[in-house]
């Protein structure tokens, strides 16, 4: 295949799909990953795609940074029952001197609100997850800084990425917009998903928290594969056959 027919097979693939990784790119092409990102480079720069984390999007969707994230406010009252339950379900599987790493989800200020003040460290991207932790004299907490992202009053970026490469914790706990059966753990935007990217890669034990209406959703931008996930806490609205598929392949579900 000559480079100019490969180019054309790229951006039919990525329109055709709205989105492709680049492994997939690669076997469809027949050539090396590092031959497809160079190539992606190159029809970015021609305006015939987007690049996103693992792969490309198509120009047709909305641009990921446009894509705006729900204010604060309105996450904290969608199934505001469902993801109270959940964060105390996750609350349990913490332990006294535990070092964690709170997302910054509803869920996880959940569990920053009903965290009971023993000897933790808390490392969080999360403003509102600092504030409520601080009032709490046994827990340490650690923010990482970063750029301000308004609607989750979240820290993410370069900066807040590079913060997290100086620290290695016992637990995570993170929320997602989306999990899938085949195509993983996604979020709306490509700035989120890259932090909770590097969240999963600097912890011993990986804990998504996600009510039942997030399952089989396909957000944005991929964030991981599910075989980097450990447990997943969710509500008792979850259909038995995706239970058991996810125990299946060696994922602890806890429904609450």
């Amino acid at each position: 295949m000559l480079v100019a027919e490969r180019y054309e097979k790229i951006v039919e693939l990525v329109n055709e799909r709205g989105s492709i990784r680049v492994s997939e790119l690669s076997e469809q092409c027949r050539v090396t990953e590092e031959t497809i990102r160079r190539d992606l480079d190159r029809l970015e720069q021609a305006g015939r795609l987007r690049r996103s984390h693992g792969g490309a999007v198509s120009v047709k969707d909305v641009d990921a940074q446009a894509q705006p994230e729900t204010p604060y406010s309105e996450r904290e009252i969608i199934r505001a029952d469902d993801k109270r339950r959940i964060a105390i379900e996750a609350i349990k599987l913490i332990s006294p001197k535990d070092r964690i790493l709170l997302d910054a989800s509803s869920t996880a200020w959940y569990m920053a609100r009903e965290m009971p003040d023993f000897p933790l460290t808390v490392l969080t991207n999360s403003i509102k997850v600092a504030l409520e932790l601080s009032g709490k004299e046994k827990i340490e907490v650690i923010s990482t800084g970063g750029q301000l992202a308004r609607g989750s009053l979240s820290y993410v970026g370069p900066l807040a990425e590079r913060s997290l490469d100086a620290y290695h914790v016992d637990k995570l706990f993170l929320s997602c917009k989306g999990v899938h059966l085949e195509r993983g753990i996604s979020e709306s935007n490509e700035l989120q998903a890259r932090i909770k990217h590097k969240m999963i890669g600097m912890a011993d034990e990986v804990h998504v928290l996600a009510d039942s209406s997030k399952f089989g959703v396909q957000a944005f931008t991929h964030v991981s594969e599910l075989s980097e996930v450990d447990r997943i806490v969710t509500d008792k609205r979850l259909p038995g056959e995706i239970v058991r598929e996810l125990e299946s392949r060696g994922i602890v579900v806890s429904t609450v």
